[in-house]
């Protein structure tokens, strides 16, 4: 299917016109004409609380009978009366009991009776006085549920499914955890929109890839979008663990006794080598694009280094060449929710999303612009399509300067060499903080200062030839803005955020579920340069990206690094440097030598996607510019910490 140009885009008419019309007969709140918002007219308080358990079709955990997986569900009492069906939102996690969800850690509480008292999050206090249900899915193997935890698998994927099949008729659930009463969604019309962070989020891609009928969007929030590179790039490992320890940390007690052969199984099926597996390839969810019936509103934050944004990357253009309709926020900070970055805005996009997507109101959410990047701490800019028309791919080229390991960046092809040796101890910030330094660990080439701004949206990608010294070698190929900037401070252990002692509410709330929570400030470092796009690789992939293999010292390889999706500017007076370098600390691990590599400059380039392609950069680099300070020392934001190995909320990992 060709990729759709517009986010205006949408379904067929027919269609259209009776989402409208069921909406006129879903809302109380119609009035005169269509609606163009749901309101809060239901009692949250008197909502029905209850819990049923889905049957999977599974056995994962080997007891011979199929796993059920919990599903509490709060909803509104008063649509049920009037014969009303309303829609549904869902959040599929294996955080409910182990760690929390949420800048606060909320976990589910329960009453005596077992039903839900707190569902965390505001998802259930703002949207079932307007008319939703919230179903909070615990994935197999956690909290309530039977079976084990898969790690983004087949399991993990079927305990929502199973659910969303539930709720259009199709699977069966009961009252109970081993009883025989059956349960059914006769409250609902089975439309189901899927909103997560992280795992959660993964989840919801997952889901949206097997094509699932009744579900209709999916709002995932820094996401996973194939699990292998969550562990890898290129065979270089970005943590010193795998998935069976992450299965570990989130599995209840009952799930670590009788879990062992899975846990085994997914020992066996991601070994440590970084070759690509079919364990891996059942976690790709981005070979499955295709399949995608559900609207997609990615949010993720750009200098994200848990979930690494070659996720959004790769998954939004995916989406994109099959025709999804879809919409993107982009935000400066790390690993966080944006109702703990842009508050009010995204509560009343979120909410204006579901209403369009799930009620079919025409409130002209699908004629606002595709994308909202975070262009400075706080400040905005939106952009009509993402990346935005006239971004074209550019062909960058390093070339030699007068010092080893200075080097220019221009169009015009370079030639000789530049050498550098593997120091494990150093990470991007020493490298972009030296970068007009000799140094034995990396090889930085820099443009003259600009005299116009540089948009770079999108992927990049950085192909090296390069010799080496030893029989493996990782490569790191990092894109940075030299000048001075003040931007959230993502290396900050919260991500870009302060939280504040004082609440503000968003939604209905009871004795045992508020929904009153702590407010965001930005978390702020004033900085003389900024790495905004990484990529690494294991050398010996250089034939394939799924197999690594032994080098043979002395002889020159060929690799293209991927780097990872972005929206930045570069503005007039700072610098454009790429720094090609060894092991990034705390980012990827070393590899088993400590190798001197040498780069064949007339081999090795960079393909960035820049705004206005060719043309933008031969202007932005020509004439004069008032030079940026010189860069001699790192400053503002602290290394990179890639210590968290677990895709969950600021602080678990």
């Amino acid at each position: 299917m060709p990729t759709r140009t517009r986010f205006t885009t949408w379904r067929p008419l027919a269609t259209v016109i009776v989402a409208v019309l069921m909406a006129a007969f879903l809302t109380p709140a119609v009035a005169h004409g269509a609606p163009r918002e749901s309101r809060p007219v239901y009692s949250y308080t008197n909502a029905i609380r209850e819990a049923v358990w889905v049957d999977t079709g599974l056995d994962g955990d080997g007891d011979g009978k199929t796993d059920r997986v919990a599903a509490d569900i709060v909803r509104p009492r008063e649509p049920a009366r009037q014969h009303r069906k309303i829609p549904v939102i869902m959040d599929a996690s294996p955080y409910y009991s182990c760690c929390g969800r949420g800048n606060e850690s909320q976990k589910k509480t329960y009453d005596a009776n077992g039903d839900v008292v707190q569902m965390p999050l505001f998802y259930d206090n703002y949207f079932v006085p307007r008319g939703y249900a919230f179903v909070g899915v615990d994935l197999a193997g956690t909290n309530r549920s039977d079976g084990c935890v898969d790690v983004g698998g087949r399991s993990d994927i079927r305990s929502a499914k199973a659910v969303i099949d539930w709720l259009n008729g199709r699977a069966r659930a009961y009252t109970t955890r081993t009883g025989n009463v059956r349960a059914t969604a006769t409250w609902t019309n089975g439309r189901t929109g899927m909103i997560g962070k992280s795992w959660d989020a993964t989840i919801a891609n997952g889901v949206a890839a097997t094509g699932v009928k009744g579900l209709r969007t999916i709002v995932p929030i820094s996401g996973i979008s194939s699990w292998y590179d969550y562990y890898f790039q290129q065979g270089a490992d970005l943590y010193d663990s795998g998935p069976d320890w992450l299965s570990d940390y989130v599995d209840s007690p009952d799930a670590r006794a009788r879990c062992a052969a899975v846990q085994r199984k997914i020992v066996d099926g991601a070994p440590r080598t970084g070759d690509w597996t079919p364990f891996w390839t059942e976690r790709d969810y981005v070979k499955d694009a295709a399949k995608v019936r559900a609207s997609v509103f990615l949010v993720h934050g750009m200098q994200d280094l848990n979930v690494r944004t070659k996720h959004f990357g790769q998954w939004w253009d995916a989406l994109a060449r099959h025709g999804v309709e879809r919409k993107i926020w982009l935000s400066q900070t790390g690993h966080v929710d944006p109702f703990d970055y842009r508050r009010g805005a995204w509560v009343d996009t979120l909410h204006r999303w579901f209403d369009h997507e799930l009620l079919g109101y025409d409130n002209g959410i699908d004629r606002e612009p595709m994308a909202d990047v975070e262009r400075h701490p706080d400040q905005w800019v939106t952009s009509k399509v993402w990346p935005p028309r006239g971004t074209a791919t550019t062909t960058l080229r390093p070339a030699g300067g007068t010092q080893d390991g200075v080097g220019t960046l221009g169009l015009t092809p370079g030639s000789g060499t530049e050498t550098f040796t593997d120091d494990p101890s150093h990470s991007e910030t020493d490298w972009a903080a030296h970068i007009d330094t000799p140094t034995s660990d990396k090889a930085g080439f820099v443009t003259r200062p600009l005299t116009h701004d540089l948009r770079l949206s999108g992927s990049s990608k950085v192909t090296i030839t390069a010799t080496p010294t030893t029989a493996t070698a990782h490569l790191s190929a990092v894109l940075v803005d030299l000048g001075p900037d003040t931007i959230r401070d993502y290396a900050d252990a919260a991500e870009g955020i302060t939280t504040l002692t004082d609440r503000s509410c968003w939604g209905a709330s009871t004795s045992g579920d508020s929904a009153c929570f702590k407010n965001t400030a930005a978390k702020t470092a004033d900085v003389d340069q900024t790495v905004f796009s990484r990529g690494w690789a294991d050398l010996g992939t250089y034939a394939s990206p799924g197999k690594g293999v032994p080098l043979t010292p002395g002889k020159a390889y060929t690799i293209t690094v991927d780097l990872a999706a972005t929206d930045h500017v570069v503005p007039a007076g700072h610098r454009l440097a790429l720094i090609v370098a060894g092991t990034d600390k705390d980012l990827i691990d070393p590899p088993a030598d400590k190798p001197t590599l040498t780069l064949d400059l007339s081999r090795t380039s960079a393909r960035v996607p820049l705004l206005g392609g060719v043309p933008a950069f031969a202007r932005a680099t020509s004439g004069t510019a008032p030079a940026s300070p010189p860069v001699t020392r790192p400053s503002g934001v602290g290394e990179p910490s890639g210590a968290q190995r677990v895709p969950g909320d600021t602080g678990l990992g």
